[in-house]
């Protein structure tokens, strides 16, 4: 098993940076400091003022923050921050443990399981990591470090490295998981809103969970009771592109007539 990684450097400031990537930067610093200045990024980024308003009405659109007088604060009702693995990791682990031992019932023998960097998916692979007969592709660091020395057959897509998120991102990883048509998709989200559909906090990671389930055969959704009814940064897929959602308790009646409108199975 081999791991190729590839480094990207940011410069802020100047001429090289685009505006999705200055867009991306000052979400993640509102996530994180709660309130940002117009005045601030404006020297940060070396550009104009102007160009930071509209940057900030852009975030403002998207329900990510509100403009304040010389600046913008962030909406606290919003799951936007891209969590460390480590901390999502130790978060509500009874609850994926649970929706992890429901979504190994769908490993049948010989099955090829492509899995996104959530720390569901790796509960539900470590369940499974006697398995000789089952193939996984993943962008998850964290499984390929916890499950080197597993029965199973685990393929690395290779790509750049995100350590906030252990996982590996960019064309290379898209270009590997295009080559493969698997079986199964475990892939997670950051919210589920009733009209926005289903969200992440992170577009790289968004587009590599989108190039996993057009491989899949069956694309299965793991979340837990805390995702329902929240938004987040980007929109990851439609509802139709569900076959199956599991979750650790039976969401609500709007939620179930949705689901059922999509033909989508629920397992709790």
């Amino acid at each position: 098993m081999t791991m190729k990684v590839i480094s990207k450097n940011i410069q802020v400031g100047g001429n090289r940076m685009l505006p999705r990537e200055r867009l991306e930067i000052i979400k993640e610093m509102v996530l994180k400091e709660k309130k940002v200045y117009v005045s601030k990024l404006s020297e940060k980024f070396d550009v104009t003022e102007e160009t930071i308003r509209r940057d900030l009405e852009k975030l403002e659109s998207q329900g990510i923050v509100t403009r304040s007088y010389g600046g913008a604060i962030l909406n606290a009702e919003k799951t936007n921050e891209d969590i460390p693995f480590y901390k999502r990791s130790k978060t509500n682990i009874d609850s994926k443990k649970y929706i992890a031992s429901k979504a190994i019932e769908f490993i049948k023998e010989g099955s090829t399981i492509v899995a996104d960097c959530s720390s569901t998916a790796l509960e539900a692979l470590k369940m499974i990591k006697d398995r000789k007969d089952v193939t996984v592709i993943t962008n998850s660091v964290e499984v390929l470090q916890e499950l080197n020395q597993s029965e199973l057959n685990i393929i690395s897509t290779g790509g750049g490295l995100k350590q906030r998120s252990l996982s590996l991102q960019g064309p290379i990883t898209q270009n590997t998981i295009g080559k493969y048509n698997v079986d199964i998709a475990f892939v997670s989200c950051k919210g589920l809103d009733l009209e926005k559909g289903i969200l992440d906090s992170n577009e790289a990671e968004a587009e590599i969970k989108r190039a996993m389930i057009k491989q899949s055969n069956k694309v299965i959704l793991l979340v837990d009771h805390t995702k329902y009814n929240k938004t987040s940064f980007v929109k990851l897929f439609e509802y139709d592109n569900i076959d199956y959602l599991i979750t650790d308790s039976e969401p609500k009646e709007e939620w179930m007539n949705l689901f059922r409108s999509y033909s989508i199975e629920v397992i709790y």
